[in-house]
Formats: C-alpha cells, structure tokens, sequence
C-alpha cells in the first residue's frame, strides 16, 4: 500500500513581526493560505525509515536524519509507541527556502501520511511545533490567521477559496534567519480585523519585504513584474521571501500574466494554481 499527500505551498497575505522575543523567536501576526499545489510525498509500510529525494529541486537537500520528513515521522511514531517504519518518496516541486514553507510543508505532510499509515491520531499542537513555526499552519493547510509564533492559529474560513494565484520565484534562495537579523525591530502596528479577508489582506503589509529586499534587490523586480499584470489584486512577497505571489480576479488573467512573465523571464521559476 502506498499513499500520497501534497504538501500545499504556503504564502502569507500579510505577515507583521511586532517585536523580538527573548528567546530569539519574533511575535508575528500573519494571514496563512495555502496554494492547491505543492510537493507529492508517498510512503508505503517498512520496517525501517527512509527518503527518497527526487523533483526539480532535489539537487542538494539531504534525505537523512536531519530531514524534516524523517524527523516528522520518528517524533510521531516515538509519541504514539509505533513500532512500525515508513518509507518516504518527496517530488521536491517547490524551491528552497523561498518563503512559501516547502520544508514545513513537507513535515507536515509526512505527519498526515503517517497518521494515516499507522491509524494514528496526530497531536498536532505538541508535535508539529517541535518541528518548525509554520508547521501547525502547514498540517492544517487552510486559510488561518497566525498569531505568537505562527502557532496560534485562527481558521478564516473559505473566503478566498478558489482564488487564482501566481507564484515567482527569481531562482535566489534567501536565509529566513539572515532576513529576521536584518528586521529593523520597529513595530509598525497591529494587523486589522474584518470578515473581507482580501480586503484585510490589501490593508495590510509584510514587513519582512525591505530586509529581504536588502539582501536579495531581484525581489524588487518580481515584484514589479507581478504588480504590473492586468487582473491583479493584491501582489505581495511571501513569508521572508524570495518567492513573491499575486492574486488575480480571474484565471484567464492569472495565466496570461503567467505567460507574459515567463517569456520575460524565462529563469524564474513560477506556479499557477489556486487558493484552497
């Protein structure tokens, strides 16, 4: 028996840090969605564990101990007193470390195929916060408002389903921690509230963009080249970037936009999809 999960992209709307915590981790507030594309892992019973790394982006990720899909499994298997193995196939699909949660995704999603080969309950608060800020947001895979870490999460309903969606990447892997150091500290204000989550997510920002801009200046561009197509609604960077995204009123005009960047830019990577 072999089963699969996708591990649905992530992108945040809007994502304000409001203040450096002792412990080095950042409050943030942030609206979570999730993209209906992503990574594919499968994973059949074994005695042991074991991953497999293949997909456009498999070159130079690890698949040992240290992965998250192996640590996702053990931790669950480790909690729940299973005895039983799993082996791991990830189609790396998306990029790396690009702001749209790839490596979180991919625990998450190792959490739910593992519960589901196992028939196990996933306890998700305790485990998947071990395992990474945005993995609780990313098991769950819905649009949620995200609070503390990311962790406190807040589901928002089905407002924004079936949203069209582009995602660019320029091929430039960005250092979340490296972006977080270079955060001026300055707390610009709270995220709002409403019912209209696109028109909250308009009123908002990610304060994240400048550093990130600072350290990787094609984000600009992507921007730019987002912004700048016909049909868009809100054009954004994602999380600490690279990877930027624009919603669009339409598909027709999300996938002629898609078209007119790839021939402009034919070395970025992108993906058009939909919102969950």
């Amino acid at each position: 028996m072999t089963i699969t999960e996708t591990a649905y992209a992530k992108i945040n709307l809007a994502l304000h840090v409001r203040a450096r915590r002792a412990d080095g981790y950042h409050e943030l507030e942030t609206l979570f969605a999730f993209v209906d594309d992503g990574d594919r892992l499968t994973a059949a019973p074994a005695e042991g564990f074991s991953l497999t790394i293949i997909g456009p982006f498999a070159a130079g990720l690890s698949a040992g101990e240290d992965n998250l899909v192996l640590r996702a499994a053990r931790l669950l298997a480790a909690r729940n007193g299973v005895t039983a193995g799993a082996a791991f196939t990830l189609d790396k699909r998306l990029p790396v470390a690009s702001g749209i949660g790839g490596g979180s995704a991919d625990a998450a999603a190792a959490l739910r195929l593992a519960a589901r080969l196992w028939g196990q309950h996933v306890p998700y608060a305790s485990i998947a916060l071990e395992l990474g800020a945005d993995v609780p947001a990313c098991w769950a895979s819905i649009t949620a408002r995200g609070e503390g870490v990311g962790e406190a999460l807040t589901a928002l309903g089905d407002g924004l389903a079936g949203t069209p969606v582009l995602l660019v990447n320029p091929g430039v892997a960005v250092s979340t921690g490296a972006i977080f150091k270079a955060w001026k500290g300055t707390d610009l204000g709270p995220l709002g509230c409403g019912d209209d989550l696109l028109t909250l997510a308009q009123s908002a920002r990610n304060d994240l963009t400048k550093p990130a801009i600072a350290l990787a200046p094609v984000i600009t561009d992507v921007l730019a080249a987002l912004g700048g197509q016909s049909g868009v609604t809100l054009a954004r960077m994602s999380g600490s970037g690279a990877t930027c995204f624009a919603l669009f009123e339409c598909a027709a005009a999300r996938d002629a936009a898609a078209a007119a960047i790839a021939a402009a830019h034919p070395e970025w990577w992108q993906m058009a999809g939909a919102l969950r």
